[in-house]
């Protein structure tokens, strides 16, 4: 009888050890969002790649330098990489059995800004812009961050494969500041050479949140963006007899001030509208008036009625202010045929995702956020048909956005000269919320 006793006893504990393996192994397959310890294991390659897109930006269209770190790294990784789609494009793809099709993009290009942030790795490049005009470059808009984490991405899920199915599909994508890199790399065949996803995610960083905070906005959430230029005509001549001249400056500056009307007194508020003066050319030296003045408008709407009824009046100002001068011939407007379109964010997929973000971060990190006038060309592919979701993540340190917000001083935001996210935090949330929200749409049988 003890022997049979000591056999049962054996046997049981057999069949415990082996169902525990059992257990740990579906466990894993129940992976829902890295832990803090996997966060921490790659972080140091991840912000080493981080510095060094920093200090070595590239504007759109150029990035050579940048879409092959990127590419040899999810190459390392056993993706099928494919290099040059829509002009310097990155597309891998990562086949993992049956399941979903799920695309996760990144921007790869900086912008022609000359950076101050005082960092000790900060960007000293200049290059030619596509006019040939030298110019300063700086990730001033984030990019560096998003690709970064992009690929500590990519190795996560690359090296945890048993706890996943469906296709991965990582996207660097070119020229997202107006350039229409989405457009080239669907033009070039994104949704056709390669794996159609079920649905596209991306990740934008934000200067509204503490650094790590994710912000979820179902629905219409990025404006429309176009660029318009008003080139006014006037009769140049010596400054010192402005008499004999029309001053095509002083016409100018008088259209800047006229257009902000359009805003405050045509339009209404509910409907929100931004137009933006960003650029004025005009003149060579103090002493000659010239005769021509060129501005570059920025001009952000929700709705096409709004943006037509914009452009009339823009229209309408240039031309009535022209007259006012008695300019020898009407201003020049010009519009872009096509707006880059508003992002919508679709909203059972992003409930879906805030829904799964929220049990693994936690409901405190995740929040409802609102709608921005700021335009990204990530929505190309929701326009395409694809179901997709742009989350925010906040970049900011804590201390710094509340004394912001106690001063009513704003801190610096992307595309300031001044903006340089709260790495660590940021990269680290950027990661694990990328992850979770992958797995959350590429879940194992």
């Amino acid at each position: 009888m003890p022997l049979r006793r000591s056999f049962l006893a054996c046997s049981f504990a057999v069949m415990l050890t082996a169902t525990g393996n059992l257990s740990a192994q579906s466990g894993a397959t129940r992976w829902t969002t890295p832990s803090p310890a996997e966060i921490d294991a790659i972080f140091p390659d991840v912000d080493a790649l981080y510095v060094d897109l920093h200090r070595s930006p590239e504007l759109g269209f150029q990035e050579i330098q940048t879409a092959a770190k990127l590419a040899a790294r999810v190459k390392a990784l056993g993706f099928d990489v494919t290099t040059g789609v829509g002009k310097t494009g990155v597309v891998a793809v990562l086949r993992n059995g049956p399941g979903p099709t799920v695309m996760l993009r990144t921007e790869l290009d900086a912008l022609p800004v000359e950076e101050k942030t005082g960092l000790p790795f900060a960007s000293t490049v200049s290059v030619k812009n596509a006019a040939g005009q030298s110019t300063p470059v700086m990730h001033a808009c984030g990019h560096d961050l998003h690709m970064a984490a992009w690929a500590g991405t990519a190795r996560l899920m690359a090296e945890n494969r048993t706890r996943w199915r469906g296709t991965l599909v990582m996207v660097g994508q070119p020229a997202e500041e107006g350039l229409g890199g989405a457009r080239a790399m669907l033009t070039d065949g994104l949704f056709t050479r390669f794996p159609r996803p079920d649905f596209a995610l991306s990740l934008h960083d934000d200067d509204t949140m503490p650094a790590g905070t994710i912000g979820y906005h179902p629905g219409l959430f990025r404006a429309m963006s176009d660029s318009v230029t008003i080139t006014v005509y006037g009769r140049g001549g010596h400054g010192a007899m402005p008499h004999n001249t029309v001053d095509p400056i002083v016409l100018a500056s008088r259209i800047v001030l006229s257009l902000q009307t359009i805003v405050s007194r045509e339009n209404n508020p509910v409907d929100p509208v931004v137009i933006t003066v960003g650029s004025i050319h005009g003149g060579t030296q103090a002493n000659i008036i010239p005769d021509e003045v060129r501005l570059q408008l920025s001009v952000r709407t929700y709705t096409d009625e709004v943006r037509t009824r914009t452009f009339a009046a823009i229209r309408r100002i240039a031309k009535g202010e022209a007259t006012a001068a008695g300019a020898p011939r009407e201003p020049q407007v010009d519009t872009p045929a096509r707006a880059n379109p508003p992002v919508y964010n679709d909203p059972a997929l992003t409930m879906r995702l805030a829904g799964a973000l929220k049990k693994g971060l936690g409901e405190s990190v995740v929040v409802d956020m609102p709608a921005k006038m700021t335009s990204e060309d990530f929505s190309e592919y929701g326009l395409a048909g694809v179901p997709s979701a742009l989350l925010h993540i906040g970049a900011v340190d804590p201390s710094k956005l509340a004394a912001a917000r106690q001063s009513g001083i704003p801190v610096p935001a992307p595309h300031s000269p001044e903006w340089a996210p709260e790495r660590e935090p940021t990269l680290k949330g950027a990661i694990r919320a990328e992850v979770t929200a992958l797995l959350e749409l590429l879940q194992a049988p």
